[in-house]
């Protein structure tokens, strides 16, 4: 069974960065995906940044796209969120998970694998 764990969260002013780390342990299979979420206390999870670990193919919901990466190091078993030029509404609790094949993405967030989260707070 894998376990996801997320680091890499804090706080920081509206511009700044932040890269986020999540590790897996146990056997990960590279025909799936791997998404970040994100959730705010009395609003719907997001669905942020995704990719394929074998192709790594990427995806980005919009409100994030030229600010933040994500990207995959297998020899680690690790997945990375650079977040770039932050701003107080990406402030949120952010989670990474996984599931079989194509189902835990940014269009279907059907993950059977959570991590714990990591929260992220951005100020103004």
């Amino acid at each position: 069974q894998v376990q996801l764990v997320e680091s890499g969260g804090g706080s920081v002013q509206a511009g700044g960065s932040l890269r986020l780390s999540c590790t897996a342990s146990g056997h990960l299979d590279s025909r799936t995906y791997i998404t970040w979420f994100r959730q705010t206390p009395g609003k719907e999870r997001e669905g942020v940044a995704s990719i394929h670990l074998r192709y790594s193919f990427t995806y980005y919901v919009d409100s994030v796209k030229g600010r933040f990466t994500i990207s995959r190091d297998m020899a680690k078993n690790t997945v990375y969120l650079q977040m770039n030029s932050l701003k107080p509404e990406d402030t949120a609790m952010y989670y990474c998970a996984t599931g079989a094949w194509d189902r835990c993405t940014l269009s279907s967030d059907d993950c059977s694998v959570w991590g714990q989260g990591t929260q992220v707070t951005v100020s103004s």
